[in-house]
This record gives C-alpha cells, sequence and structure tokens, in this order.
C-alpha cells in the first residue's frame, strides 16, 4: 500500500504562513517598486540601490505588521487575535535594522530622509488603530512617502535632485488617483458623487500632467478615461489589479523615456 505524499500538506502550510507574512494589500506592492525603479533609472544604479530596496520593502512589512497588531490590539474581542503578528513584525523589524544601520553608515542623509517620513507612517498608525484603514485620507497619505523614495533612490545614485521633483509628482498624481479610482471599482461603486469627485480629481491631474511634461498626457488621459468608462463595469477587483498593472507600467515608461 503507497503511502500518501506530505508534499501538499507541506506545500498548503508554506502558502499558509506566506498568507500570514506577507501583507494582503496587492496594489501597494507597485505603490512601493514604481517610484523607487524610476528614481534609479533617472540616476545610476548603484550596488547601494539592493540593501536600500531591500530596507525598503522590509519596512513596508515591518509597519504592516505593527498596525495590524495595533488594531487588533484596540478592536479584538480574542487577546490571541494581534499575536499572529508579532513573530514578522520582530523579525521583519530585527532584520530591518540591522540592513537600516548600515546604509546609515554609509549614507547618513538617508536618515533624513526616514525622518521625513516617520509623520505619515504616524498617521497611518492612527488610522489602524481607529480600525478605519481604509478611509480616503489614508489612502492620500500613505502615497506621499512611496513617492518620495524616487527622489531618494535618484540621489543614492548620484543624479540630481532638481530631475526628481516632476517625475515623483507625476507618480504622486498617478498613485493619488488610484486611491479614489479603485474606489469607485469597489468600496464606494455606485456612489455618483464620489464618481464625480474621481472625474473632478483626474481633470485636474491631467492638467499638472501636462504643466510637467507634455508627454505624460498620453499617460494621463487614459487615466481619465478609464475613470470615466470602467466604474459600474462588472470587473473583479483581479481584474482592476491587471489595469493597474499596465496604467503604472505606462507611466514608468514615460517616465524614463
Amino acid at each position: 500500500m503507497s503511502v500518501p505524499s506530505a508534499a501538499p500538506d507541506r506545500s498548503k502550510a508554506v502558502r499558509k504562513q506566506l498568507r500570514l507574512w506577507l501583507p494582503n494589500q496587492h496594489g501597494a506592492w507597485a505603490m512601493l517598486s514604481a517610484p523607487f525603479l524610476v528614481g534609479m533609472g533617472l540616476g545610476r544604479a548603484s550596488w547601494w540601490h539592493v540593501p536600500l530596496g531591500i530596507a525598503w520593502l522590509l519596512g513596508y512589512m515591518t509597519a504592516f505588521h505593527l498596525e495590524q497588531y495595533v488594531r487588533l490590539r484596540h478592536i479584538a474581542r480574542n487577546p490571541k487575535a494581534p499575536r499572529r503578528h508579532v513573530r514578522p513584525l520582530v523579525t521583519f523589524g530585527a532584520i530591518l535594522i540591522v540592513i537600516g544601520a548600515a546604509l546609515a553608515v554609509a549614507h547618513p542623509w538617508l536618515l533624513l530622509a526616514a525622518a521625513a517620513m516617520a509623520p505619515f507612517f504616524a498617521v497611518n498608525l492612527w488610522y489602524a488603530w481607529r480600525n478605519d484603514e481604509r478611509a480616503l485620507v489614508n489612502g492620500l497619505v500613505a502615497v506621499f512617502p512611496a513617492c518620495g523614495m524616487l527622489v531618494v533612490s535618484l540621489h543614492l545614485g548620484g543624479g540630481d535632485l532638481a530631475a526628481g521633483w516632476r517625475p515623483a509628482v507625476a507618480c504622486l498624481l498617478y498613485f493619488a488617483g488610484t486611491v479614489f479610482y479603485v474606489k469607485t471599482m469597489i468600496r464606494e461603486r455606485g456612489n455618483r458623487d464620489f464618481y464625480r469627485i474621481s472625474i473632478g480629481y483626474h481633470v485636474v491631474a491631467l492638467a499638472v500632467a501636462v504643466w510637467l511634461r507634455p508627454l505624460l498626457a498620453v499617460a494621463f488621459a487614459v487615466y481619465l478615461a478609464r475613470a470615466v468608462l470602467l466604474p459600474g463595469r462588472a470587473l473583479r477587483p483581479a481584474k482592476v489589479g491587471i489595469i493597474e498593472m499596465g496604467c503604472c507600467a505606462l507611466l514608468m515608461v514615460l517616465l524614463l523615456a
């Protein structure tokens, strides 16, 4: 008699652990990576971008688990609920401290960049404590440090800071727009007032983008069109995410052109 393989059980256990350790905010990964990569592309790629990128992702995962721990400690009736975030929080945080210390020794100015991002994290932590992470303001606040990483990545590669603010603002306009647009597709679906606010934002974003760089009109016209045409259609969240991946890639190509 053959003995059933334990491989499927191990695979299931691994997937379960990944779900517990890795943040489930899928849209955040593009927001974390795109500005960083654009900044690296506009400057000169350096080996220091590797530890900086790792520290940046670790910082996000550490912040995520800290926010979830604080949120569950505040609202959960089961005292064991927050504990599942302790191990990833401590693990990611410890590795972040080690890599961050090495980066700070080599590039002390990164401490100023971290300090500039701290107030935004404090706001996100406060919204987590209130169990209101999906609030519009909370989403918009999270966009600022993510787009600020473009300038950090650019400067680390020896690029001119003056060349970074326009691409950073373009990223800010796009990712802030996704906060409005995605809500019209999911949580605010059918809310006509919010739909109009989203369209109004995208019209303004298009005008600002053209002022930043005329070539960006191509991307922001697409963003406006999808904000007008797609809400109300029966699109699953996965398809909404795939569309945004294409929109994000278009922005990166134009910024690096």
